[in-house]
């Protein structure tokens, strides 16, 4: 009798001292939600002309919560425009994008109220609406060359990638091409049901000097359609990519003026001068110096032609870097109705003096 109540004892004991031991252990704790990269771009100086697939997986993400994409090129860029900086998060916790190249890719997961910067030095860390931070470097993967055009003695990559230039535009490198006569064809083109615009860039920076566009008759420019001739630093957000147009367009409105120059930025009303663009060819250019920046169209194909248009502008220009000469025909997406049919510009030269 004693032993089985020192047996009955001992087991309730041991019940006793596990319960305790087991209310005294700490609760596992929970998983902070973290990022992967599944799919790595290669590494690049960047820019905004060639773009490849990244992709990964999240864990612990909660319902409304997306990807936002950075690439590093000097500063962090957000991916893939601008204008689209949210990545869904699919129902497998995975994730998928596109991306402009870059030295590192970055990828934040953000609750609703975050709001994504166009461009910061440095990403941000977790806390708030940033949920979690990860980032890695690109590979050393090769990746194919841009198709390369040579136009009035110099080479011009045709772009091929999206842009939010105009809001969010795809390019197609079958829109621009040199004809037998070497004059540049670019053309804004409905395939497939989707708008595709085209774009060149010169393959090297030129500085200061007198940039010039002899253009056939654009007087007749689809209204929803842009034309722009222009110095842009894809490298570099300082003094608004250096960023010197002349675009032909009435951005939708047909009583807007077709014509105008432009020293970025130009929401600055001092920094826009507009006019009207007549019938027949016509040469455009700017001479850039330092603190100047002068316009300049006159008839024809001679520097010498009878003027146009022409403006000055001495405030808020900039000074060169690694900026480079670009022509684009594209689908001005804030025009209230979309282009009746396709559009094409015929340059028939660039010339660049120092």
């Amino acid at each position: 009798m004693f032993a089985d109540c020192h047996f009955v004892r001992l087991v309730a004991s041991a019940m006793i001292a596990s319960v305790m031991v087991t209310g005294c252990r700490e609760p596992r704790a929970a998983q902070p939600p973290s990022i992967e990269f599944a799919v790595v771009p290669q590494a690049s100086a960047g820019g905004s002309d060639r773009m490849a697939p990244i992709g990964g997986r999240v864990t612990g993400a909660r319902p409304g919560q997306q990807i936002v994409l950075f690439a590093k090129s000097g500063v962090w860029w957000v991916q893939p425009l601008t204008a689209e900086p949210f990545t869904r998060i699919e129902q497998d916790f995975t994730w998928k994008s596109r991306t402009h190249l870059g030295t590192e890719y970055g990828a934040l997961l953000v609750g609703p109220g975050y709001r994504p910067p166009h461009t910061v030095d440095l990403l941000p860390q977790p806390g708030g609406d940033v949920i979690a931070v990860a980032t890695i470097n690109g590979t050393a993967d090769a990746a194919a060359a841009p198709k390369v055009l040579s136009f009035s003695g110099y080479q011009w990559e045709v772009r091929g990638v999206p842009s939010d230039r105009g809001g969010p535009n795809e390019y197609d490198s079958a829109n621009a091409w040199v004809d037998a006569d070497g004059f540049l064809h670019l053309k804004l083109a409905l395939r497939d049901g989707r708008w595709t615009s085209a774009e060149v860039v010169l393959t090297r920076t030129l500085g200061y000097g007198t940039y010039a566009f002899t253009v056939k008759d654009v007087a007749n420019l689809d209204p929803a359609a842009a034309f722009g001739m222009f110095s842009w630093d894809d490298q570099s957000a300082e003094q608004n990519h250096r960023e010197l147009d002349i675009e032909i367009s009435q951005w939708g409105d047909p009583k807007t003026p077709n014509g105008q120059y432009v020293v970025q930025p130009y929401y600055v009303p001092a920094n826009v001068a507009r006019f009207s663009v007549p019938a027949g060819t016509l040469t455009h250019s700017f001479r850039w110096e330092p603190g100047r920046a002068s316009f300049r169209t006159v008839r024809g194909a001679r520097a010498d032609g009878a003027a146009v248009a022409q403006h000055e502008f001495t405030s808020g220009v900039p000074s060169p870097g690694a900026e480079r000469v670009r022509m684009n025909l594209y689908f001005f997406r804030y025009a209230p109705a979309p282009p009746q049919r396709d559009v094409e510009v015929v340059i028939e030269r660039f010339q660049f003096l120092p």
